[in-house]
């Protein structure tokens, strides 16, 4: 009995916090979502989402998934050449480099980027004094192009921090092997090591996705107008209506296509898990 009070004191304030700023506040949004003025059950408010907001839904999913190819692409690639590149002088500046982003907010990152990406921005400038495009040619990359721009500079050290922590695990009696046998470095990339870390590619891109679902500041500073992601949709309605049930609804929107994705790791995660047993 004694023990388990020990444990109890352990674990209450932990479980208090859980329980006041996750549970409770999860539990009004989604009672709110699917209540009435009255109380009564009903689903106008997800209604009016889809009418209204469609297209930013779509939006934000295409959105989101673009970000994460490209993440998965470049993050592997980094992570790749730090592991089995032989020239540890592009290594060392290749690992400094892509962690610059990791202890940068993104309200921070997304100013950054609206200086960086607009008409007369940095880039821009730096390709017009360098004789590449006159004033005239020049575009903006602000709106869809310049989200996925940020979302992928902002999460790439996250990304590429885990993949390559996995990378490095790898036995390297493994990689050994596969180079006494000829194997070329891109040979062993694909054949020893992605297999090997596929679990954790996997937790990066969907924690990469929750992330980006949850983010306000870079598509309100860099988004050019409609369509938009779902968070200025619902930081709208709370801010100009007051209107928190239909919030709540986009809100509970947003939870369905996280889980969706962690459900589509997770069952790939376990068959690959079966197959192997």
């Amino acid at each position: 009995m004694r023990h388990a009070m020990k444990y109890l004191l352990l674990v209450a304030p932990a479980t208090l916090l859980i329980a006041v700023f996750f549970l409770w506040p999860l539990g009004f949004s989604l009672i709110s979502a699917f209540t009435g003025e009255a109380g009564q059950l009903t689903l106008a408010h997800f209604a009016k989402v889809l009418a209204l907001y469609s297209n930013d839904i779509l939006f934000t999913v295409i959105v989101v998934l673009t970000s994460l190819a490209i993440l998965a692409l470049l993050s592997i690639s980094i992570a790749a050449i730090i592991v089995l590149s032989p020239f540890r002088g592009i290594v060392k500046t290749l690992a400094f480099l892509y962690r610059l982003p990791l202890f940068i907010p993104f309200i921070v990152t997304a100013q950054m980027m609206r200086t960086f990406l607009a008409k007369n921005g940095l880039m821009n400038n730096v390709l017009v004094a360098a004789g590449v495009m006159t004033p005239m040619e020049t575009t903006s990359l602000l709106g869809w192009s310049g989200i996925i721009i940020t979302f992928v500079w902002k999460q790439m050290a996250f990304t590429t921090l885990l993949i390559c922590g996995a990378m490095s695990a790898v036995d390297p009696a493994h990689i050994l092997a596969a180079k006494n046998l000829g194997a070329s470095r891109l040979r062993i990339l694909f054949d020893i090591i992605l297999p090997q870390v596929l679990p954790t590619i996997g937790v990066a891109m969907v924690l990469s996705t929750v992330t980006m679902m949850s983010v306000l500041s870079v598509p309100l500073m860099i988004g050019t107008g409609t369509p938009t992601m779902m968070t200025v949709d619902m930081a709208f309605r709370v801010n100009s209506y007051g209107d928190y049930p239909v919030a709540n609804a986009m809100g509970v929107i947003s939870y369905l296509i996280c889980a969706l994705l962690s459900w589509f790791y997770l069952r790939h995660s376990l068959q690959a898990k079966g197959a192997q047993s």
